[in-house]
């Protein structure tokens, strides 16, 4: 998914933050992504992001600044392009 992300945004660049990997643009969080045992984590850290795509999201888990996806979850290309350009335009 990380890979995915810095392909379609190449202005985009990754780091570890807090133990986990992040993507920012110019100091700025952009996503977060967590791997746990049961599930990884997609954390725009966006409240308005989470709720504007609470249709698109609605068979995951979630939470006000992140949802949780099953660890076999087949990579919904569109929707997380969708989702990284909406947190984009709201840090502009």
């Amino acid at each position: 998914m990380i890979d995915l992300i810095l392909t379609q945004f190449p202005e985009l660049a990754s780091k570890m933050s807090w133990n986990l990997p992040t993507i920012h643009r110019n100091g700025k969080y952009v996503v977060g992504i967590c791997a746990y045992k049961h599930h990884l984590t997609f954390s725009p850290w966006s409240p308005r992001v989470i709720s504007d795509f609470k249709v698109r999201l609605g068979k995951f888990v979630l939470f006000k600044n992140c949802f949780q996806i099953p660890v076999d979850w087949e990579i919904d290309r569109e929707l997380v392009k969708d989702l990284v350009r909406a947190r984009l335009a709201e840090l502009d």
